[in-house]
């Protein structure tokens, strides 16, 4: 178990915790939420010894070993074997079988072990630096951001490796989909201190909406209490005959104290700009090609219609050309074939390109009006207030920002632009939960047409009407959601870009496996249906009862107010029904979304065997 006590840590004048708290017992996977800024990645500094802080300890058990999968890949070394066995330490350093038994066990073969390391995919490197850091033998696995940059295949085996790691993990990602699919816990950094829930993201952020509402509460009758306790000291403490009533009174205030406001987070909440367009199909591509070596096209022969109101996802491994896929239909590339759109058509583009012309010297309100020189100062004012950068934040500059505000600096700049066809390039990157979860509603709020690129399985579930699949060979228009690709055809046969220690399978076997997962899925909605449900209900009936509830409170205030002692005993006896029912529909409520959790997890794992 670790455990953290009463950690301090500021920088300048900010308190980022304050007495911080925290123990992590063993088996614990933690899901790691909060803002951007709020102090998370300092937090895993600390852990690791990389960072100072004020006050507080931290308490490791012998022998404890924390490791971290570092963001970025660094490889200094020319071959597999001898990059991975550099992270050998002390008399370790010679035992490379080690490094070679790990390396085996992720899929590379013998022959692998000789390659260069930057000849292998995103996803193949990824794990080298995984076995760099389990031959050190962590007992803890800190990793953040470590879904940044990784294609949709990566993503489900690096998933599959949290789920079977045996020891404690601490997760940072935005891919709030991710993070639920591997932990077991969630753990929240807000108002300087951590709270620990069992279960997802979802239900941590119910249960810190629920702890809230009842501070609220609580806090406006204290704050009605404190008022009248003043204003009975303020007419009784002169007078003789009340002054030691007074002072009784003015002991109880002290003893009170004050209930503070709560702190909010900033949220952006924005609606994209719709400009209108009588089209029906808002762009038609005919046979298009492209690559930027003429003998080797990364898509060829593309052809699709984009109707209005339609969500078109481009999804595949790094690499394959997702993103020049976007560039040529946003008109950027100039490729083969035919891109029809209505005269009417007005583009709005999200792209890391375009993040990075953003003018370093230019402040947030200037390049928000470069959109549209026609925007009022006011108009410009509001949209940086909507993309939290309200007052004299506007004037910052460009190059003193961080990359998640240049990307909201982009977004603002896509609502100051009215438009009726969108293309998104990886929007998510460097937001987080809460701004990713306002992006994915304004899109689906948007009235025209979206074109995106994402690895993200949640956006692509929730917005995506058709895709276009890189897979081996090429690109291929599917003309349905996620899910019924994931049905229909998988990932299974793209799962690797380096050579698999096990035997190649044969057509036979594909087929099978196919049948498996179509039963293995087919077999999910069956289970949980009747659990989704219940929780629906649950849900739904709980809102209906607090809403019930709050009008009786008020009913029962003036009961008592108007002595009315049957009215308040028969209401009263209502309240205690309802608040019993409330008390049994929570408790329905945590089986059902436990078991709705544990056959969702036992699904993934059959399907990730497979």
């Amino acid at each position: 178990m670790i455990q953290i006590n009463n950690l301090t840590k500021s920088y300048g004048g900010r308190v980022l915790f304050q007495d911080l708290n925290l123990k992590l017992f063993s088996g614990n996977k933690l899901g790691f939420v909060g803002r951007n800024g709020s102090g998370k990645s300092t937090l895993f500094k600390i852990i690791l010894g990389e960072e100072p802080y004020e006050g507080g300890e931290i308490i490791l058990p012998k022998n404890y070993r924390i490791g971290t999968l570092r963001q970025h890949l660094h490889f200094t070394h020319k071959t597999v074997r001898d990059e991975c066995a550099s992270a050998l330490e002390g008399d370790a350093q010679h035992d490379v079988y080690k490094v070679e038994k790990i390396l085996f066990g992720l899929g590379f073969t013998q022959e692998d072990l000789d390659k260069d390391p930057l000849s292998f995919s995103g996803g193949y490197q990824i794990r080298m630096n995984l076995v760099k850091l389990l031959v050190t033998e962590p007992n803890l696995l800190l990793l953040d951001e470590p879904t940044n940059y990784l294609d949709i295949v990566s993503l489900r085996w690096l998933g599959a490796f949290i789920r079977a790691f045996e020891g404690e993990v601490i997760l940072i990602t935005h891919d709030r989909d991710f993070m639920d699919s591997v932990s077991t816990h969630t753990m929240g950094l807000r108002r300087k201190n951590v709270s620990i829930i069992k279960g997802n993201s979802v239900k941590y952020y119910a249960h810190i909406a629920q702890e809230d509402e009842l501070y609220e509460k609580s806090k406006i009758n204290h704050d009605k209490k404190r008022a009248e306790l003043i204003d009975f000291i303020a007419r009784n403490k002169a007078r003789a005959s009340t002054a030691v009533m007074a002072q009784s009174k003015q002991k109880e205030l002290d003893k009170m104290g004050i209930m503070e406001n709560l702190e909010s987070d900033s949220d952006l909440s924005f609606s994209f700009s719709y400009s209108p367009i009588p089209a029906k199909v808002i762009m038609s591509v005919k046979d298009l090609s492209f690559g930027y070596n003429p003998n080797e096209l990364l898509f060829k022969k593309l052809s699709f219609n984009l109707e209005k109101n339609k969500c078109l996802a481009i999804i595949g491994k790094n690499g394959k050309g997702k993103s020049t896929l976007l560039n040529a239909l946003a008109g950027v590339l100039t490729p083969k074939g035919e891109i029809t759109t209505h005269p009417s058509t007005a583009i709005a583009h999200f792209g890391q390109t375009n993040i990075e012309r953003l003018n370093m010297n230019s402040t947030i309100i200037d390049e928000i009006q470069s959109a549209d020189n026609t925007l009022p100062n006011v108009k410009v004012r509001g949209i940086c207030g909507t993309m939290m950068f309200s007052g004299d934040d506007g004037e910052k500059k460009i190059s003193i920002l961080s990359g998640g505000e240049r990307s909201r600096v982009m977004l603002g700049k896509i609502i100051a632009t009215p438009a009726n066809l969108l293309f998104l390039d990886e929007p998510t990157n460097h937001l987080d939960m809460q701004s990713i979860d306002s992006l994915c509603d304004a899109v689906k709020r948007f009235e025209g047409s979206t074109v995106i690129v994402t690895h993200s399985e949640m956006l692509l579930r929730e917005l995506a009407d058709q895709l276009i699949v890189f897979r081996e060979g090429g690109a291929e228009f599917f003309n349905g959601t996620y899910d019924e690709f994931l049905e229909k055809i998988g990932w299974e046969d793209d799962i690797s870009d380096a050579p698999k220690a096990q035997k190649p399978i044969q057509q036979g076997s594909k087929k099978e496996q196919k049948q498996q997962r179509a039963e293995i899925i087919q077999e999910r909605s069956r289970l949980l249906n009747p659990l989704k449900k219940e929780i629906d209900y649950c849900e739904n009936t709980i809102m209906q009862l607090e809403d019930k509830l709050k009008i009786s409170h008020e009913q029962l205030i003036v009961y008592s107010n108007n002595g009315d002692s049957s009215k308040l005993m028969e209401l009263s006896k209502s309240v205690a029904a309802d608040e019993k029912m409330i008390e049994e529909l929570f408790e329905r409520l945590e089986v059902a979304s436990d078991e709705f959790e544990r056959i969702t997890k036992e699904t993934d794992e059959k399907l990730e065997a497979l």
